[in-house]
């Protein structure tokens, strides 16, 4: 007869025997996740459409856990409510959750090849992921766009909504909370491990418009970056920053006094390159000069593919 407890390390020990019956405590280990978060704007939320995906891209991707933060809007009750799930398509733009059942969309980010890739890099780890942003979304309080879209600035208000206080920072404690609370995320019984591996950050493009906002860039970006380090209690963790582009508006006629869609876009870029010089632990991606767009604002699909694959391997320095 063997009888079996739970421990937190990975072994099996024969301890003795008690009247001729060998006792064997069985130590079933808690499973140690790398834990990321995906955050950001619409080009975080996901343009890519998943009827543009084949092969193995359109499966579950086993060994990954998701945890997608219902969008809030601010001004409006703190939000952030989802649940843990294998990481499948359909968490792009419209995705959304109740905190009971996830309701997929017909769009993908770059979740899908970032974890796939991250397996890759790290054969037999575990991944969790916790991804919220929202499309429009700026870092600066005064941008145009944080009162049309939201704004990730603490201390934005809302003045004339019913919770003035709550902006789009608070959604994403919210999401972070909620994901942390849950003890056993794959549901198999054990308490799992959640280690803050990385950040990935996909805006900027919000903050473009505006040349005194654009020029901000760089420490608004720091001061939003550390306030996200903190939240996942490491404040050294790992920072992967995705460069603004641009779709050369011409080719959509779409009118802009330079010719593009972001204005004061080459500001932006400069401050996201300077953030990533000074910081001993962060990445720029700039493959996003490449990419062709569904529209004059989002990559389409193969960009996504691309851009998820480039996030995993800035986030292991060479």
């Amino acid at each position: 007869m063997c009888t079996h407890y739970r421990f937190t390390s990975i072994s099996c020990w024969l301890i003795g025997s008690l009247f001729g019956t060998t006792l064997c405590i069985s130590q079933v280990a808690a499973k140690d996740y790398q834990l990321y978060f995906l955050g950001g704007q619409s080009n975080m939320d996901g343009y890519g459409y998943t009827k543009d995906l084949s092969g193995d891209a359109t499966s579950p991707v086993d060994g990954v856990m998701i945890f997608h933060g219902n969008q809030g809007l601010d001004g409006r009750a703190i939000d952030g409510r989802g649940q843990w799930a294998t990481l499948r398509p359909g968490h792009g733009v419209g995705f959304a959750s109740d905190g009971t059942t996830n309701n997929y969309s017909d769009r993908f980010g770059v979740e899908l090849t970032f974890a796939r890739r991250l397996q890759e890099l790290s054969p037999g780890a575990n991944i969790a992921i916790i991804k919220y942003s929202r499309g429009g979304t700026s870092i600066a309080a005064d941008a145009t766009a944080a009162t049309r879209f939201g704004c990730w600035e603490p201390d934005f208000h809302a003045s004339d909504e019913q919770f003035g206080d709550v902006n789009q920072y608070d959604h994403f404690l919210a999401t972070v909370r909620n994901a942390l609370s849950v003890a056993d995320i794959d549901g198999d019984g054990v308490n799992d491990d959640l280690r803050p591996t990385g950040i990935v950050w996909m805006q900027g493009e919000s903050d473009a418009g505006e040349e005194q906002v654009a020029r901000r860039y760089e420490a608004n970006l720091k001061r939003l970056m550390d306030l996200i380090r903190a939240s996942l209690r490491q404040d050294d963790v790992r920072v992967v920053i995705g460069r603004i582009s641009d779709s050369r508006n011409d080719v959509y006629d779409t009118q802009s006094a330079n010719g593009k869609v972001w204005d004061f876009g080459e500001i932006v870029r400069e401050a996201q390159s300077d953030f990533v010089a000074k910081d001993e632990n962060a990445a720029l991606v700039t493959s996003t000069d490449n990419y062709g767009y569904s529209d004059p604002w989002h990559y389409d699909s193969p960009g996504y593919l691309d851009l998820g694959r480039q996030f995993a391997d800035a986030m292991f320095p060479k």
